[in-house]
C-alpha cells in the first residue's frame, strides 16, 4: 500500500511515489500457478489456439514456464519450452537494439537521415514542401509518416532483397507528414533492417545473431524457419470456418527485421532476463552484449502519448495508462505495476505477447501458433495476479547521504520546535516561500497534535534528492516529505508535514 501523505505531497510536487511493502505475506509461484494456468487455458479455448507456451522471468531466471496444446495437428507433438514459434512484431525489439548498438559503436547516429544509409530513399517525394526528411529515430518510433500496414506488411516477409530495393526506389505514398504523429509501420522497420545491413557491412540476420543471439546463448533462435528441427517446430495455423488450416511457411526475406524471428520459450527467457538486468542503474561491471544504459533507452517514448486502458480483464476498473511508443516497445506507466514495456506479435500462423515490469525485475511472455492470436490478456492478468499475490517486489531506492543528513536535521527541527537546527541547510527559496515565524507556529501546532516523535520508520526515498517519511509519535504519527535543491552542498528547498492522529477505537 502507499502512504496517503506521500500521495498528496508527491502529486503536489510532481515527484514519483515510493512503493511500500505488501501487508500480507506473498504467495509462492506454486500457489499461484493454478490461477495462471487457468487464465491461459481459458484463452486457448476461446481463441481456438492449437498450442501455446507461456513463461515468467523473475530475478534473471525463468521462474515459471508451461506449454499446452500441440505444435502441429498432424503429428500432435505437445508444446514444450523448446518448441519454436515465430514471434512476429516482437522481433522489432531486436532490430531497435541492433540500431542502438550500431549507434554506440559509432556506425550511425539516430538523427542521421535514413537516406544516408539507404540511397534509394533520396528520390522520395514528401507530402509537403516543408516536410522534414525521415531520420533513423523516426523509423524506430513510428513517426516517419508511413501508413499503418499490418495486414500487408505481414505478407512481405518473403520478399527478396532485390525486390525490396526496387520497392524503396519506387517511392512511397505518405500517410502524413513525418514527425507529426505516431503511426505504426512494418515497412519502416524493414527499412531499419536495411540500415543495419548497410551500416554494419553484414546481412541483418548475421548482425543480430553475432551481436545479440549468440552472446545471450539463444542458440535455438533464428530467422530461417525452413532449417528449424521438425520435432520442435510449431506449425502455424489459422482458424477459419470453424476449422484449422495451415498457413504458408514463409521463408526469410527482406521484411525479417519487422517480424521474422523464431524462438523457443527457453531462448526467449534469456532475452527477457537480459533486458530486465539493465534496471536499476548501478556501478556493477557492464558485461552484456549491449550497455545497460542503452537497453534502458528503449523505454524513452516520444511526446505523441495517448491514454489507454490496461490490457486484460482488470483494464476497465484500473486507472488509465499513459502510453507512448519507445524503441520497439509500447511504454506505459501503470498505477499498480509501475513502468511497463510491452509488445504484441501478429503474423500468419502465429500470435505472441511480452510485457516487462522493470521496477520489479519481472517479465511475462506467451507464444501461440494461430494467426493473429494475441495472448496479451492472460499475460497482463498474470501480472495483476502476481501483484495481488505479493510476487512483484519493488526495488528499494537507496537513501542517499544527502537525504539521510537532511532528514536528521528535520527531526531535530521538529524536536526543537523551530528552524534553528536547519541554519545553513535551507535553500534560498525556503524562507521566501514561508516565513520562519509561520514555520514556528506550525511546528507548535503539530507538537500539540501528536507530541514528541522519538521513533522513525524507514525512509521511502523517491530518488537521491527526495524522500517521504513517517515518524512514530506519542499521540499518532507525523508524515512528511522533504525535497532537496540542486545545489552543492545540497540544501532543503521544500518540506511538508502532516499530523496523522491515531485511529478511532
Amino acid at each position: 500500500m502507499r502512504s496517503g501523505l506521500a500521495l498528496l505531497l508527491a502529486t503536489a510536487l510532481a515527484i514519483p511515489l515510493p512503493a511500500f511493502a505488501q501487508d500480507a505475506a506473498p504467495q509462492t509461484f506454486d500457489q499461484l500457478a493454478p490461477e495462471i494456468d487457468a487464465l491461459f487455458a481459458l484463452y486457448q479455448a476461446d481463441a481456438h489456439v492449437p498450442g501455446l507456451v507461456y513463461g515468467i522471468v523473475k530475478d534473471g531466471k525463468l521462474a515459471y514456464v508451461n506449454g499446452v496444446g500441440v505444435q502441429d495437428l498432424d503429428a500432435k507433438r505437445p508444446v514444450t519450452p523448446d518448441s519454436l514459434f515465430r514471434i512476429a512484431s516482437m522481433t522489432k525489439a531486436f532490430t531497435a537494439l541492433s540500431i542502438l548498438k550500431l549507434r554506440d559503436d559509432g556506425k550511425l547516429r539516430l538523427d542521421d537521415l535514413a537516406e544516408d544509409y539507404i540511397p534509394e530513399m533520396k528520390g522520395w517525394t514528401y507530402p509537403t514542401k516543408d516536410s522534414p526528411r525521415i531520420r533513423i529515430r523516426d523509423l524506430l518510433q513510428h513517426v516517419g509518416g508511413l501508413v499503418t500496414d499490418d495486414p500487408w506488411g505481414d505478407r512481405q516477409q518473403v520478399l527478396p532483397q532485390e525486390d525490396f530495393t526496387n520497392m524503396i526506389a519506387a517511392g512511397v505514398p505518405f500517410s502524413r507528414v513525418p514527425q507529426s504523429s505516431h503511426e505504426y509501420s512494418n515497412f519502416g522497420y524493414a527499412l531499419l533492417g536495411r540500415i543495419v545491413t548497410n551500416a554494419s557491412g553484414m546481412p541483418y540476420t548475421d548482425y543480430v545473431r553475432q551481436t545479440i543471439l549468440t552472446p545471450l546463448g539463444m542458440t535455438a533462435s533464428g530467422y530461417d524457419v525452413t532449417k528449424a528441427p521438425k520435432e520442435r517446430y510449431a506449425r502455424g495455423y489459422r482458424w477459419e470456418n470453424e476449422a484449422w488450416s495451415p498457413e504458408p511457411e514463409m521463408i526469410d526475406g527482406a521484411f525479417n527485421a519487422m517480424g521474422g524471428l523464431q524462438v523457443s520459450a527457453n531462448d526467449y527467457a534469456k532475452w527477457v532476463a537480459f533486458l530486465l538486468s539493465a534496471w536499476p542503474a548501478r556501478d556493477d561491471p557492464d558485461t552484456g552484449p549491449v550497455k545497460r544504459s542503452t537497453v534502458r533507452e528503449i523505454a524513452q517514448g516520444l511526446n505523441f502519448t495517448s491514454v489507454a486502458n490496461r490490457i486484460g480483464s482488470t483494464g476497465a476498473d484500473a486507472c488509465k495508462q499513459s502510453l507512448a511508443y519507445g524503441m520497439g516497445w509500447r511504454v506505459a506507466q501503470d498505477c499498480d505495476l509501475g513502468l511497463t514495456l510491452a509488445h504484441g506479435g501478429g503474423y500468419p500462423g502465429y500470435g505472441s505477447h511480452v510485457m516487462l515490469m522493470p521496477d520489479h525485475g519481472v517479465g511475462i511472455f506467451a507464444l501461440a501458433n494461430r494467426t493473429y492470436a494475441g495472448p496479451s490478456g492472460p499475460a497482463w492478468d498474470t501480472a495483476v495476479a502476481m501483484d495481488k499475490a505479493g510476487l512483484l517486489e519493488s526495488r528499494t531506492v537507496p537513501v542517499s547521504p544527502a537525504v539521510a543528513d537532511a532528514f536528521v536535521a528535520v527531526r531535530a527541527a521538529y524536536a526543537a520546535g523551530s528552524l534553528a537546527p536547519l541554519d545553513g541547510r535551507l535553500a534560498m527559496n525556503f524562507l521566501l516561500d514561508r516565513s520562519a515565524e509561520n514555520w514556528a507556529a506550525e511546528l507548535a501546532q503539530l507538537r500539540r497534535a501528536v507530541g514528541e516523535c522519538p521513533d522513525a520508520q524507514p525512509l521511502a526515498p523517491m530518488g537521491a534528492m527526495s524522500t517521504a517519511f513517517r515518524l512514530d509519535c506519542e499521540k499518532g504519527k507525523l508524515d512528511g516529505m522533504l525535497l532537496l535543491a540542486p545545489t552543492t552542498p545540497a540544501t532543503i528547498q521544500a518540506l511538508r508535514l502532516r499530523a496523522v492522529p491515531p485511529p478511532a477505537p
